[in-house]
């Protein structure tokens, strides 16, 4: 009876923290917004970085990879350190949608904040969107030059549109 109950003790216990962390460990970084943690997919809620072909316009008007900038900055901040990551809901992908921290940082809140990516209020109801404000008026990141929202960007490519002028603002809006 003693040895039952201590293993639904267990049970308990390991399962409260597995909710309080669904996904802990090293992540691969797939694109500026999503990652994979022991072969899960997981899509940072909240926010939207560019794709990795986007292009924006730097404070000097030249064209760079915007997304892969995104991509490899949040590769360079997690370092290879643990990320815990707490599931919210599912995409239609099948992709987790997580928030993620390294540390005590939230990686989508350091997106916004650095300017590589946005805030999305359809999904964040404006959680970031103070980052955001302190972003741009700090010109950090996308917010130094010029870019297309990255959900226009894929309604632009997903219309016919080719990277090049589906980055610039004049023709991504279909």
């Amino acid at each position: 009876m003693i040895v039952s109950r201590t293993l639904v003790l267990t049970f308990l216990l390991l399962s409260g923290a597995a909710s309080a962390a669904d996904f802990v460990g090293q992540a691969s970084v797939i694109d500026g917004d999503t990652l994979d943690i022991h072969g899960t997919r997981i899509r940072l809620w909240g926010v939207d970085a560019p794709e990795s072909n986007q292009l924006c316009r730097g404070a000097d008007s030249n064209l760079y990879r915007c997304g892969a900038k995104a991509a490899n900055e949040l590769d360079s901040f997690i370092a290879r350190r643990p990320v815990s990551c707490t599931s919210v809901s599912a995409d239609q992908y099948g992709r987790t949608v997580a928030t993620c921290l390294v540390g005590t940082a939230d990686l989508g809140e350091w997106l916004v904040s650095n300017g590589l990516a946005l805030d999305w209020p359809r999904y964040s109801h404006g959680r970031y969107s103070a980052a955001q404000r302190d972003a741009d008026r700090s010109g950090r990141g996308m917010w130094a030059g010029s870019y297309v929202e990255p959900w226009l960007y894929r309604a632009c490519i997903r219309s016919g549109g080719t990277p090049s002028n589906c980055s610039d603002d004049a023709n991504a809006h279909p």
